[in-house]
């Protein structure tokens, strides 16, 4: 792969002054087409050798389009407050909306290639990275986002020349730092080690392009002949076609048929409850066992996800306020998920909840969550069959990433009866300061409730992980719920605490 961009190929300065107007008189046209749009974002990834010419690429396709819709991101060294969140999350924050263009110099790739030529990590750790790149892009590729992958390659003895150049400011451009000189020593050993990362990480959905970057002129040339035929492919597709890739139908598994899997509901004994004395005497108890928990010198490494699911009406807002009732007001924030905005519609389905994610330390409260893809969505039918059944593997990636970022992940779906649920209904009619909790949408929630049953027993059977397991509540009497819920959050916290 690496050999075929060390063939010599040149562009001469004659050839390049006319074909240059051209090509960006075509790049700025395609923007504005995609600017129009909306149907896509693209993510332009410049990886390569050092002294490659990344930074002189980036820079001519800044002069080359309508640098108010286009964003190039280099990223450094990890910020504390990027250590702080699961690896992915700087990425994710930077991520341009549908119908914007974003350069990524020394993105995700730079950055496993290091620690592996660092002995930061090793042959294994690197495979199980590249296997969730894989899957990370094309997670990417289903949400809209066209990602192009540049390698921009040198000889060994062209990098040596173009490292030894003495002007500062030009070997800056080519993105050859003084420490580079380091990495240029190693070029042999590393050879092996871009191929392996290439061929591993070169898929349909986010192919790999290696560009010979001796020649700045052929390399620019080509890396922007690339961009312009991806965004003509991106707008003329046809109408329709934008969710399909390019244009093509995408296989749908079939959907989850399991006949008894309902029982994950239906035989929850909702008849559960606790008294009023042990209510009073054990709330004040686990709130006070949460707040030590959460104040211990080890929590600092680590961070609380608490997602709640529930049938309408299940009391998840009063479980919600009794572990709230026990923390510091700095120390967590409470997401309500509702629709999703312009903005976050203009990115993919993740996004918004990537943005929510507490650093370490910290505890993030989601009232509703990410599954609101695998239940509202998949039953109402705002989105296709194929995007709800792949969002399954997507949320279970997503939680590994908190997981190994440190969170504890809890998760609970509260479950009330039928009966209990009108019940709740007709009570917040009657009552004024409730009246807002009660709308149209609930009432038609209603009518599909046995949609709705199959949605979260297929929900818990594919998402119920070792690292991240769903507690179901029987939540037909509230203070059993409350209990349950503060008891499991105190158990796993205790757990992870004390490993």
């Amino acid at each position: 792969m690496l050999e075929t961009a060390e063939l010599g190929h040149t562009v001469s300065k004659s050839a390049f002054d006319r074909a240059e107007p051209k090509l960006r008189e075509a790049l700025v046209n395609a923007q504005y087409a995609l600017l129009q749009g909306r149907h896509k974002a693209v993510v332009v990834l410049l990886s390569g050798v050092a002294a490659g010419g990344r930074g002189e690429t980036a820079k001519r396709l800044a002069e080359w389009m309508d640098p108010r819709h286009l964003r190039v991101h280099a990223f450094g060294p990890r910020t504390p407050e990027e250590l702080a969140r699961p690896l992915p999350w700087r990425y994710w924050q930077a991520l341009p909306a549908r119908g914007r263009i974003t350069v990524f110099m020394n993105a995700w790739y730079a950055e496993m290639l290091r620690a592996r030529v660092s002995g930061r990590l090793d042959a294994a750790g690197l495979d199980a990275l590249l296997h969730t790149t894989r899957e990370y892009e094309r997670m990417l590729a289903h949400e809209n986002v066209l990602l192009l992958k540049f390698w921009i390659h040198l000889s060994k003895e062209a990098q040596q020349a173009r490292l030894a150049e003495p002007d500062r400011k030009r070997r800056a451009l080519w993105g050859a730092s003084d420490g580079a000189w380091n990495r240029g020593r190693r070029y042999s050993k590393s050879h092996e080690l871009w191929e392996h990362t290439l061929r591993a990480t070169s898929t349909g959905e986010a192919p790999w392009y290696v560009i010979e970057g001796a020649d700045a002129r052929y390399r620019d040339l080509t890396v922007g002949g690339i961009l312009l035929d991806t965004l003509k492919r991106a707008t003329q597709a046809p109408q329709g076609a934008e969710d399909a890739g390019e244009g093509a139908a995408r296989p749908v598994a079939p959907a989850p048929r399991a006949i008894d899997n309902v029982k994950l509901v239906r035989d929850l004994d909702l008849r559960q409850t606790t008294d009023s004395e042990t209510y009073e005497r054990e709330l004040p108890r686990l709130q006070n066992r949460l707040a030590e928990l959460l104040q211990r010198k080890r929590f600092k490494r680590r961070s609380l996800v608490l997602v709640f699911e529930g049938t309408d009406a299940a009391g998840k807002g009063g479980a919600i306020r009794r572990i709230t009732g026990a923390l510091d007001p700095r120390q967590y924030q409470v997401v309500p998920v509702a629709s999703p905005s312009d903005e976050e519609l203009a990115h993919p389905y993740l996004w918004r909840f990537w943005r929510q994610v507490p650093r370490q330390g910290g505890v993030t409260i989601f009232d509703r969550s990410w599954y609101g893809r695998v239940l509202v969505e998949r039953v109402e039918g705002y989105c296709s069959e194929y995007d709800w059944l792949r969002a399954y593997s997507e949320i279970n990636d997503f939680e590994q990433d908190l997981v190994e970022a440190g969170a504890v992940v809890c998760k609970f779906w509260l479950q009330i009866s039928k009966a209990e649920q009108l019940a709740r209904f007709r009570a917040r009619e009657k009552i004024a300061f409730k009246r807002f909790k009660i709308t149209e949408d609930d009432w038609r929630n209603r009518k599909r409730w046995p949609d709705y049953e199959r949605a979260v027993a297929d929900m818990v059977d594919r998402t119920s992980t070792e690292l991240a397991p769903w507690t179901l509540v029987e939540a037909e009497h509230k203070r059993f719920a409350r209990l349950k819920i503060l008891r499991k959050v105190v158990d796993r916290l205790d757990e992870a605490l004390d490993d």
